[in-house]
């Protein structure tokens, strides 16, 4: 059975790029508001992922990069929990994949013990500025794996005792 709907991810999938595309203000993540990002995720019976098809388009006035830029900045990206070299962290939190049939859930899912994000197929849409999909281990990147790095980056930055 296919389900058009899981709930919070689409918003998810709106939402967090633009906080990689942000920037820390007063030790506060901003988001960018520079690009807008619509996505529709469907429930499909495979085991242990999530795959968003995600469209975006940059606001006027800013000036769209190219895919190769789009790339880089994916392929370098660092969170927090890269520079802190955290346990539960990936080395590299985003993975670019330039065939045109992935990210595949079987195939990519324990990427980094599962904890990145793989993403793949970006290109200029004829609506948008650009379309990409994108695929993460729902239980260890999400629910599991990511209170283990939540507690992991509130000891590292002395939340906790």
């Amino acid at each position: 059975n296919v389900i058009p709907y899981i709930g919070g991810e689409e918003e998810k999938s709106e939402q967090e790029p633009l906080k990689i595309w942000g920037h820390i203000e007063n030790g506060k993540i901003v988001k960018t508001d520079d690009i807008a990002i619509t996505a529709q995720c469907i429930r499909v019976p495979v085991s242990d992922g999530h795959t968003a098809a995600v469209f975006m388009s940059f606001k006027d006035g800013v000036k769209k990069p190219s895919v190769e830029e789009i790339i880089k900045i994916w392929e370098s990206y660092k969170g927090r929990a890269q520079e802190l070299e955290l346990p539960s962290a990936p080395k590299q939190f985003l993975h670019y994949f330039t065939e045109p049939d992935r990210p595949q859930i079987k195939s990519e899912r324990n990427l980094e013990n599962g904890m990145a994000v793989s993403v793949g197929r970006l290109r200029e849409d004829t609506q948008y500025d650009y379309k990409f999909v994108c695929m993460s281990h729902n239980t260890l990147r999400g629910a599991a794996g990511g209170a283990v790095l939540l507690a992991e980056l509130l000891c590292a930055e002395g939340y906790m005792d």
